[in-house]
């Protein structure tokens, strides 16, 4: 019998509430968030975010707290394990990833470096 998948990525609270205001807000229907990651920034790699209207069929589909995540197939390995969060500070607003996944972050906080997560049942060598 095989093992069920891991959950790749998981929402706070406050995200999930965001993401739902924000999606109600939207003058064009939604399918989900897709959540991925680039290279860029200081430090190798910046988190994207973007509204989609279609899933696509290799797309890594997470449902959390009401809320469809839609994960670039490309970035489970370096989302594996994460939770994304809503944060309200006195200067600014933002979604924060705390990643299990993240090496070393820039000193701006724009950009991190990321070690891809070993799939379950591969060794390190």
């Amino acid at each position: 019998m095989a093992r069920p998948r891991p959950q790749v990525m998981r929402l706070s609270e406050a995200a999930a509430a965001r993401i739902k205001e924000l999606m109600a807000k939207s003058d064009r229907p939604i399918a989900g968030l897709r959540v991925g990651v680039k290279n860029g920034g200081c430090a190798g790699m910046e988190y994207t975010m973007e509204y989609i209207e279609q899933i696509a069929p290799a797309d890594e589909v997470v449902e959390d707290k009401g809320v469809k995540l839609v994960v670039d197939p490309k970035a489970v390995l370096f989302l594996l394990g994460t939770e994304m969060d809503w944060k309200v500070g006195k200067l600014s607003s933002q979604f924060v990833f705390n990643n299990p996944n993240q090496t070393s972050a820039c000193g701006c906080g724009e950009s991190v470096l990321l070690t891809p997560a070993k799939p379950e049942g591969a060794e390190a060598h």
